[in-house]
């Protein structure tokens, strides 16, 4: 609510003293001879060049570029706009205005024109943007990976043995009576040792009868 109010009291501020500096001006253009509307253009054109001077001096500032120009033409208006109020202040007759400040306001349209060509015809100021900076990115570093040693090759499968059809039927009849005496298959070291026959021999008699 503070804000607000004080806010509001600014811009009548503004107003009031804006309001009163126009009809200084007006008056002042009036008794040095400008009448009807041109002298109401007074004031707009001193206000204007004030405002375009000091918009050039805002655009211009945190750059490079120079702004003795800027800095000029807002002299000048504000000159003008202060010499008007302090003119009406009666220090200056109105009724019997000198000569010298007819000519000064008689010459103010193209004092006016020229600064307000030279404002708005002045080069943009150029802002410099940090340029980037390009970081190399370092190679990836390749790892050599060591090749797989190859698999140690394994022996050779003997071949089964051939077993005798004669030396088969035996070993299945020993086969069925473990069966029916253990409630077990009979196994290759239990074969081996009832036949007396070599190991590979047995375990090829126990994958013919399993």
């Amino acid at each position: 609510m503070r804000s607000s109010l004080r806010l509001d009291a600014v811009l009548v501020q503004a107003v009031i003293a804006g309001a009163l500096s126009f009809s200084h001006l007006h008056d002042l253009a009036a008794a040095a001879g400008q009448d009807g509307w041109k002298a109401w253009a007074y004031p707009i054109s001193v206000d204007l060049l004030l405002v375009a001077a000091w918009r050039q001096l805002r655009a211009l500032r945190g750059t490079e570029s120079p702004r003795r120009s800027a800095w000029t033409w807002f002299a000048v208006a504000l000159a003008a706009s202060l010499g008007a109020n302090v003119a009406t202040a009666g220090l200056l007759d109105l009724n019997d205005v000198p000569d010298w400040l007819r000519i000064l306001v008689a010459g103010w349209p193209a004092l006016a024109f020229l600064g307000g060509t030279l404002l708005v015809h002045t080069p943009a100021p150029e802002h410099h943007e940090a340029m980037p900076v390009e970081v190399e990115e370092p190679e990836p570093v390749r790892e050599e990976v060591p090749e797989p040693e190859p698999a140690p090759a394994l022996p050779p499968v003997p071949p089964a043995p051939n077993v005798p059809p004669a030396l088969m039927a035996h070993a299945r009849k020993l086969a069925d009576a473990h069966q029916a005496s253990t409630g077990q298959a009979i196994d290759s070291d239990t074969l081996r040792a009832r036949l007396g026959v070599p190991a590979p021999m047995a375990d090829a008699i126990a994958a013919q009868l399993a």
